[in-house]
């Protein structure tokens, strides 16, 4: 899930869907003509008799995207010729009559209206991402089968432009590791049990139903206030798991379906990331190999043993007292809690660019071991601003009340130390982070059950063998859950993402055939970096 990915969270459709490390942080469309489907066609199954018919028959009121003077992003959406609306929700299906919230939507038409598909619903993992942005971008990922779709962002609820959630944290997420010692530890059960408390006491009435099971019930009274009979999906990462979901909820309404860096649901928990460490250490490595071929640049090491010997430097210097970077007015202070967490996130994608940016911060933390001062870039000064302060308080809120109102977590603390302590010899740097104890040890226990599949469901399940985000193995359990799925493997890939943002045209080609034709490759498929 981009649960530990969204450091870096500028209004971009990109970053928004690189977005979970914060946040490990992640499309329907009308008919092309304006007569809406019948009550009983939109209301399917139980919905016709479960008083959410005027949820499903709403009409959306299409129109500008920009919400006040000073929002761009609202403007270059009107630009490119996306439209915006309000969905009319309720807070607690089972009781639809009550409390209602709103899902804020886009839509991109279809200009070939012609050849017109129908339409295709987006979600950028997270959990917690927006969509709503995210349209235009995934029209040009389309290529030319684009024009026969329209393509729908949303932002889930209480996410983005829908109905806020924001509990007020004086951090903008609480995923660090526990460091090198017990002090670290008891500092962050501390903040988790804080963090929780302040959920209750500011959202309690709708902290139960923050979840992934709802998001899925929006989505389909998304599908009926479009008047579709069915719709198409993209999903990343935890939109992986929000589209599995769907086919299981909701059977027999939707089309064609794209899971890309797959959850298995079974593993699906607030603590998924403890399963990943294997390949963010491989993608530390690969990192390393690469950092050390531009040591006239970095100055981190010649060879990948001498730059991730920097690193340990970094960190052992970082548990002996923090490290401040950065120049005033914007100086932070970084212990060896907060560093694991950078790195991890830096990990998450193989391309010079983003191997680039990791490097830079790497070295600015080794100067600082030495006492030297370094200005910051803008985007390693954002990252830092939303990791350190609550900036971002609204987005950590739900992300975690989405995690936490999905599956329970453990609730003894003693628990987390000993996995801490089990994994530290073997795992130093990422086994603190991962088996690290957050707040969903101190929420309620979820209103429902997390989702079990028992239908088939014949979905394209694009993966990357390096992934080290959702784990290339968690994308081979869903295929082997749902037979009817076939499997797109990236191979040499230490990508989470794949489709309209790697770049590799083997993947797209194949993507948007399936997008085009409906029909899955007769066997599974694979390309190579």
């Amino acid at each position: 899930m981009r649960y530990a990915e969204k450091i870096r969270i500028p209004h971009s459709p990109a970053a928004a869907r690189t977005a979970a490390a914060a946040g490990l942080a992640l499309a329907v469309g009308l008919t092309a003509t304006p007569a809406l489907a019948t009550p009983t066609t939109r209301t399917a199954g139980a919905a016709a008799h479960s008083g959410l018919d005027r949820y499903y028959d709403q009409r959306l009121s299409w129109g500008t995207c920009v919400q006040s003077p000073d929002d761009t992003m609202g403007r270059d959406l009107d630009q490119a010729g996306v439209q915006c609306a309000n969905a009319t929700v309720p807070l607690d299906y089972a009781a639809p009559r009550g409390r209602t919230i709103t899902v804020a939507v886009s839509r991109l038409k279809a200009t070939d209206t012609r050849h017109r598909i129908g339409a295709i619903l987006l979600n950028n993992g997270g959990p917690g991402g927006t969509a709503v942005d995210s349209p235009p971008v995934i029209r040009k990922a389309m290529k030319k089968v684009g024009a026969r779709y329209d393509i729908i962002g949303f932002d889930p609820r209480f996410v983005g432009r829908s109905t806020p959630l924001d509990c007020g944290w004086p951090v903008s997420f609480p995923w660090f590791s526990a460091g090198a010692g017990r002090a670290g530890f008891d500092r962050h059960v501390a903040l988790s049990k804080s963090l929780a408390a302040k959920c209750r006491a500011t959202n309690a009435s709708v902290l139960p139903h923050v979840t992934t099971r709802n998001t899925a019930r929006d989505m389909d009274v998304i599908r009926g206030a479009l008047g579709e009979r069915k719709i198409s999906y993209l999903g990343y990462s935890y939109g992986t798991y929000l589209g599995t979901v769907y086919t299981q909820m909701f059977p027999g309404r939707y089309d064609r379906v794209v899971l890309d860096g797959a959850i298995d649901p079974r593993a699906y928990s607030p603590r998924l990331m403890k399963d990943a460490v294997r390949e963010n250490e491989q993608a530390l490595s690969a990192w390393a190999t690469w950092t050390a071929g531009h040591h006239t640049t970095y100055g981190l090491g010649r060879t990948r043993t001498a730059v991730l010997a920097t690193i340990d430097h970094v960190m052992a210097k970082a548990a002996r007292g923090p490290l401040t970077v950065g120049t005033a007015p914007d100086t932070f202070r970084l212990d060896d809690t907060h560093i694991p967490t950078l790195l991890f996130m830096g990990v998450a994608d193989d391309t010079d660019a983003s191997r680039a940016f990791l490097a830079e911060q790497v070295s600015v933390l080794s100067k600082a071991t030495k006492g030297q001062q370094s200005s910051l870039s803008p985007e390693f000064t954002e990252q830092l601003r939303f990791a350190l302060t609550g900036e971002g308080s609204a987005f950590g809120s739900v992300q975690t009340a989405i995690l936490c109102g999905d599956a329970a977590a453990p609730r003894n603390p003693e628990l987390y130390w000993r996995d801490i302590e089990r994994t530290r010899a073997a795992h130093p740097l990422f086994g603190p982070l991962t088996e690290n104890i957050g707040p969903c040890a101190f929420w309620n226990a979820p209103k429902e059950n997390p989702t079990r599949i028992r239908h088939d469901a014949p979905a394209l399940i694009v993966a990357a063998t390096g992934d080290p985000r959702t784990t290339y193995r968690g994308s081979v359990a869903l295929h082997d859950q749902l037979p009817s799925s076939k499997l797109l493997t990236l191979k040499g890939a230490n990508r989470h993402a794949l489709y309209g943002e790697y770049g590799n045209a083997c993947v797209d080609t194949k993507v948007n055939r399936y997008l085009a034709t409906g029909r899955l490759p007769g066997k599974d498929e694979v390309c190579v970096k």
